[in-house]
């Protein structure tokens, strides 16, 4: 795999983005790939503590456009502090979500302007992108079942009602249409080791420089 490749996983929620990126991790380190495993909102310790303010449900309010730079403060932080060194020194980043992420929850979820997004991707990325995305697609029904079955109290996201999640699903298929040579669609309802074997050999086989 070339170094310094930026790799995102994408996908509703339970659709096993942090259960492939663990898979991906050791398979891939077997084959001798340095690789950093991080996850967004968060990643440090400052951009964790953005994340707890994002993600955790309280009395005062928290608009769509506010929850949207939030999240691009904590990716801001996360890339200075973690993403762009871990690059620099060649290894591959795998990140569980990204901006395709505010595209889908914020833009199509919330009613966020695409346009307003993709202003602030472009300052806050300077210039960089995805090596490559790993779309983990399933019925919002399937996702929000596993979703619900983990134990703990439901963050922000969870709480939303099933067309939020059909929006958010909709728009990741249109962004992986539209650029289908970053893009690896997969059936999240797919057995997770098969997931992690097809999503590790497609990614070998585009990021081998």
């Amino acid at each position: 795999m070339t170094p310094g490749s930026f790799i995102t996983l994408e996908g509703i929620e339970g659709a096993g983005k942090s259960t492939l990126a663990a898979a991906l991790t050791v398979m891939l380190e077997r084959r001798g790939v340095d690789i950093v495993r991080t996850r967004e909102p968060g990643g440090t310790p400052l951009a964790e503590r953005v994340r707890a303010v994002v993600l955790e449900p309280g009395a005062e309010a928290l608009t769509p456009v506010a929850e949207m730079l939030l999240m691009f403060a904590a990716r801001r932080i996360h890339l200075d502090n973690l993403v762009r060194p871990a690059l620099a020194r060649g290894a591959c980043v795998i990140c569980d979500r990204f901006t395709d992420a505010t595209r889908a929850y914020q833009g199509a979820g919330r009613g966020v302007a695409m346009q307003l997004i993709d202003h602030l991707a472009s300052l806050v990325h300077d210039g960089l992108q995805p090596s490559a995305t790993v779309l983990l697609d399933l019925p919002v029904a399937d996702g929000l079942a596993r979703a619900r079955a983990r134990r703990g109290e439901p963050d922000r996201f969870e709480v939303e009602e099933t067309a939020f999640f059909e929006r958010v699903r909709a728009c990741y298929l249109e962004l992986a249409h539209a650029e289908p040579e970053r893009f690896i669609v997969l059936d999240a309802r797919r057995p997770p080791q098969e997931l992690a074997d097809e999503a590790a050999n497609a990614l070998l086989a585009r990021l081998s420089g």
